[in-house]
């Protein structure tokens, strides 16, 4: 770890060997893969370890993340809000798991804020926002779940992982690389996978549990809007697809369902910046990947109140799909120039 030195590693397992009451650990809302492997991972870890553990998620996750094989009970905020409140004031301890900044917990953003126990971050997205006692955030891992597990590690604990650990960990690091096609170029990425692998962890069984486990109505989804909500600019070596909440109804969506969508413009030869573009209520969410030195995170935080890493960004905008749309391409101008030069 580049960013971390040895005091905070010590801190932190100081930190945990004084506790006697709950650890609560948090993930960002729409939780990923990344997010609910860590969370299960460093659960599993901490409850081997004989401390008593929470996980609670903003909002609820897709299907395709509910098949581990660990036992502990991941509290979903918005269906149960009595019962989490009560775990978070009486927890000693909150953790941060995937993100950095207390927006990205939705409507547990105050909860967060106003936690007056020690808080500490997890995360390896850039610019963290100052809100915990303890911050862990390395950029360059590939992953939060290969950073969990590295702290693990120096914290001398890999004898309280177990199978249930591992097979999470190894999920967050798969799915926060697009099953290894980036965010690999560090060759501890592969020492991490291989060395979790020796817990019994059955990466084809992961790997058609995430990825060959959709619904009828969610490919239909895709293909729709491949088909027809998909804008391809090559004059600016980029592509957009957009969706309303009219047509996520008319395909039955459900929370996962557009999962991955952004990726599929880049297989387009010579495009290197994609956006996807989702309706919801309240505001257009938006995702942005990018090959290359594109940086989707800037072009996220300067004109959708965003952020991210380099290559895979997101944000929102207020104004209407149609008017977000506009938005995206006319924003494409003052890019072109860095748009054409992006060597991949």
């Amino acid at each position: 770890m580049k960013n971390t030195d040895n005091e905070i590693i010590t801190s932190l397992k100081k930190l945990l060997s004084g506790q006697n009451g709950t650890i609560v650990l948090v993930t960002h809302e729409n939780p990923d893969g990344d997010a609910i492997g860590s969370a299960i991972g460093l659960a599993e870890v901490l409850n081997n370890s004989g401390r008593d553990v929470k996980i609670i998620v903003p909002n609820d996750y897709p299907f395709f993340l509910k098949w581990f094989r660990s036992d502990l009970e991941i509290l979903i905020y918005d269906h149960n809000k009595r019962k989490a409140k009560r775990i978070l004031a009486d927890a000693s301890l909150l953790i941060c798991l995937d993100f950095n900044d207390p927006k990205r917990v939705a409507n547990m953003e105050k909860k967060l804020t106003q936690f007056s126990m020690p808080k500490v971050i997890i995360d390896h997205h850039p610019y963290p926002v100052d809100f915990a006692d303890y911050l862990i955030s390395e950029t360059n891992y590939s992953s939060t779940a290969e950073l969990v597990y590295k702290i693990i590690k120096e914290m001398d604990f890999s004898k309280y992982i177990n199978p249930a650990a591992a097979e999470a960990l190894y999920t967050g690091i798969m799915t926060d690389t697009g099953s290894f096609s980036h965010n690999i170029s560090r060759p501890e990425v592969f020492k991490a996978v291989s060395e979790l692998m020796a817990w019994d962890v059955d990466t084809d069984k992961i790997q058609s549990a995430v990825y060959h486990n959709f619904s009828n109505s969610r490919m239909k989804l895709l293909g729709y809007c491949l088909n027809k909500k998909m804008e391809v600019l090559p004059e600016y070596r980029s592509a957009v697809i957009y969706i309303s909440k009219k047509e996520l109804e008319e395909y039955d969506f459900k929370p996962g369902d557009t999962e991955g969508y952004v990726n599929y413009p880049l297989s387009i030869k010579n495009i290197v910046f994609s956006a996807l573009l989702i309706e919801k209520k309240n505001c257009i969410k938006a995702s942005f990947r990018s090959k290359g030195n594109f940086p989707a995170n800037l072009f996220a935080q300067e004109h959708f109140n965003g952020g991210g890493h380099v290559n895979a960004a997101g944000g929102e905008s207020t104004l209407s799909l149609s008017e977000t749309v506009e938005m995206f391409k006319q924003l494409l101008k003052d890019y072109e120039h860095l748009l054409k030069e992006t060597i991949i």
